[in-house]
């Protein structure tokens, strides 16, 4: 998109983020003759979804890259526009608008709202190896996601906490053997040291000069929200750093909207569409609101 783009009359929403939550809402949007521009600065943790099984309508199961894909796909049919960039400031300006400016942009954009779907990071076991483990597809994050396809496995918890014991106890209710494997001393207990592939599984040298040997590896670290942008505004965030929404996807900043992710909570799929959808009409609507036309409207289109 050329830099003159921040010289044309103001889009009705730009999207930040280009996750199933931000292109589902910019989907909606376009259908509903807004002016909508997607930024995306190509850090959907949806990327790393090897192949999910429960995501709704692919009975065969669907990476993540070709979900994306066919959303983006999806998205410019209806005439929608994506610009790979990074958003580093929004600014409240006159006119109930917004200034967004772009790493890779000069000129800044004007908005009339904002959806921020900038998604969450996972946070992941400092040791030796991690990586390695990562790239075989051998850790992994959410037992609602796929532990249905590790039942009758052994299964390393990697964490200290007690929502590593909750999410051992979930994954042993989907008949996974479970075992805790802390990453910080206390109780005398050995600890996680580093992590290596071994055969068709994880092996874990543990501070006791012991090897433990699992099939694959769950973490139990937490995420951390992508909430910045939301909090220079002075939105609500919670304790977690999860941005504050209403029913509607609505933040404590007129004008200002967030899905997905970094909202408060299941981290799904399936959630991020309906939140996608849920914004996306409830910022048609309060533009409508507002007495800002539609794209079809404004072009005197009957």
């Amino acid at each position: 998109m050329p830099s003159s783009a921040a010289r044309e009359a103001p889009f009705d929403c730009v999207v930040v983020g280009a996750g199933p939550a931000g292109l589902t809402a910019a989907i909606y949007l376009q259908r509903f003759h807004r002016r909508t521009l997607v930024v995306d600065a190509g850090r959907s943790r949806a990327l790393k979804i090897s192949r999910s099984r429960n995501c709704p309508g692919y009975p065969e199961g669907i990476a993540g890259l070709s979900l994306l894909e066919r959303l983006r796909e999806q998205f410019g049919g209806f005439g929608g526009r994506l610009l790979n960039d990074e958003v580093t400031t929004l600014r409240a300006v006159e006119d109930n608008a917004f200034e967004v400016g772009l790493r890779g942009q000069r000129d800044r954009l004007r908005t009339h709202t904002v959806l921020l779907c900038t998604g969450v990071e996972d946070r992941l076991p400092r040791l030796p190896g991690t990586q390695q483990v990562c790239d075989a597809d051998l850790l992994r994050h959410c037992p609602i996601c796929d532990g249905y396809e590790h039942c009758g496995q052994s299964v390393g918890m990697l964490g200290s906490s007690d929502h590593a014991e909750r999410e051992a106890d979930f994954l042993r209710g989907l008949g996974a053997d479970v075992t805790l494997v802390p990453l910080e001393h206390g109780g005398g207990a050995p600890v996680a040291q580093a992590l290596a592939l071994g055969g068709s599984g994880v092996e874990v040298a543990m501070s006791d000069r012991e090897v433990a040997r699992f099939d694959i590896l769950y973490t139990a670290l937490g995420v951390a929200p992508r909430s910045a942008l939301a909090e220079s505004l002075g939105a609500t965030l919670d304790e977690q750093r999860n941005i504050c929404v209403d029913a509607h996807c609505k933040t404590s900043v007129d004008g200002i909207y967030a899905a997905g992710d970094v909202v408060a909570g299941l981290d799904q799929l399936a959630v991020a569409f309906g939140h996608g959808a849920i914004a996306a009409t409830a910022i048609h609507n309060a533009l409508r609101a507002r007495g800002v036309a539609g794209a079809l409207a404004r072009s005197g289109a009957s």
